[in-house]
């Protein structure tokens, strides 16, 4: 079973060796500086736990077979490994949902598309010219989160905003005035990208142009993203050539300091183009669902790599012919550019059932338990119900869990109480089938 293992800056934590010290602060339950796993350990507690009373008599049950994957945050790759005919039951109780009080009966599908841009390179004398200097192009602060849950709020997305800033200056000061050294930006396929930068040379007596520039993009991007994105910073320093070694290591290779190599100008023209082309955020809402992401693609990391850009770009819908469709723009974008598309195995969509009758006795056993009924949801996220429910044709499913709130942060967080509402539900589901 896998876990999100992320700390605090200052945490001295080793995650390879140290165990994870758990403190209860009032209701909740919270790590010392790091995630604490709740996302899902917490449901692996409970269905062993389960067993074991069932085991000593404390609990009636069912029949129970108990499915524990791993690799689940990385890929679904326990679940992709699952075999037809593994297991006999028909309904399943999936304990991987964050929001007790609350049966999650459906999710997107999706794939990512790995993007490979190939770069032309030129090696000015920059020293022996002495026009140039150099710097670091940055934005940092936006609040990125979940590209899925989160991709419906409008934050910004420091990549487009870092091209878009590119591009200004290119088009203010010259092109030729402008080379591209260098590009780093967001840090895994399904958050969306709240940091990136490029370092960058200009010329000296362009200096206070791009000063302009970027004064007054910072003003507009502010504008544009106050409500979704308040602490938004875009900024440009001025840095030293052997800094560009440092951040580059065996990206840009070793040499004279005063030949760095810079992306061609076709190059730059290219990639700005297709970053900027490339679509980001909703492509549609659902037309069964109010209010539900039906399809979207979330342009997640940028990285200079060797002799070419790797781009990564994810999409999600719950319509498979609309998820082959946005991944097909996707594509025709990039070879726009000159650029070659791999797109990686995706996983299913998990089409929601409403009149089925593990839901129906689920919502049943729930109100009359806690004297309210639950809130029924289907999102726009990944769960592993989508790929066990094509290989076991008919199962019906449904997904729920405790509380947890910032998972896959040192933030991470469960809500004690609702822990107990969930144990309480399933006794009292389990007894309608003994």
């Amino acid at each position: 079973m896998d876990m999100v293992c992320e700390k605090c800056k200052d945490s001295g934590h080793d995650f390879s060796r140290d165990p994870i010290r758990s403190i209860c602060d009032g209701d909740w339950m919270r790590g010392d500086g790091t995630s604490i796993g709740a996302d899902d350990g917490i449901a692996l507690a409970l269905a062993l736990v389960l067993a074991e009373a069932g085991k000593n008599g404390e609990i009636g049950h069912p029949q129970l077979e108990l499915l524990f994957t791993v690799d689940e945050e990385t890929g679904l790759t326990g679940a992709r490994g699952l075999e037809t005919g593994f297991f006999e039951g028909k309904r399943l109780l999936n304990l991987d949902s964050e929001d007790e009080g609350v049966f999650v009966i459906g999710c997107a599908g999706g794939q990512n598309s790995l993007i490979t841009l190939p770069v032309e390179w030129e090696k000015p004398d920059f020293k022996r010219e002495n026009l140039f200097k150099f710097f670091r192009l940055s934005v940092e602060g936006l609040e990125g989160g979940h590209s899925g849950v989160e991709i419906n709020k409008q934050r910004a997305n420091g990549i487009q905003l870092l091209f878009l800033a590119l591009a200004k200056l290119r088009e203010k000061l010259g092109a030729e005035n402008v080379r591209l050294v260098l590009l780093n930006g967001g840090s895994v396929h399904n958050a969306i990208p709240s940091t990136a930068e490029a370092f960058i040379v200009l010329h000296r007596e362009k200096l206070e142009k791009a000063d302009e520039t970027i004064s007054y993009l910072r003003h507009a991007f502010k504008a544009e993203y106050a409500k979704t994105d308040p602490g938004l910073i875009l900024n440009l320093e001025e840095i030293s050539r052997e800094i560009i070694f440092e951040v580059a290591d065996d990206k840009v290779p070793r040499g004279e300091v005063s030949h760095v190599r810079v992306f061609s100008p076709e190059t730059e023209d290219k990639l700005i183009k297709m970053i900027l082309g490339l679509p980001h955020g909703v492509y549609r809402m659902s037309d069964v669902i109010q209010g539900l992401v039906e399809t979207s693609n979330n342009l997640a990391t940028v990285r200079t790599a060797g002799n070419k850009v790797m781009i990564v770009s994810s999409q999600r819908s719950s319509n498979n012919p609309r998820l082959a469709e946005i991944s097909g723009k996707v594509e025709a974008v990039a070879k726009l550019a000159g650029a070659w598309v791999e797109h990686e195995p995706g996983y299913p969509a998990w089409e929601p059932d409403l009149k089925s009758e593990l839901l129906l006795k689920c919502k049943q056993v729930y109100t009359e338990t806690f004297g309210k009924e639950p809130e029924i949801e289907v999102i726009h996220a990944g769960l592993e119900c989508g790929i066990i429910g094509s290989a076991y044709e008919g199962m019906e499913m449904i997904s729920f869990g405790p509380t947890i709130k910032d998972a896959h942060s040192p933030s991470e967080r469960i809500f004690i109480p609702s822990i107990e509402k969930v144990w309480i539900f399933l006794e009292n589901l389990f007894k309608t089938y003994c």
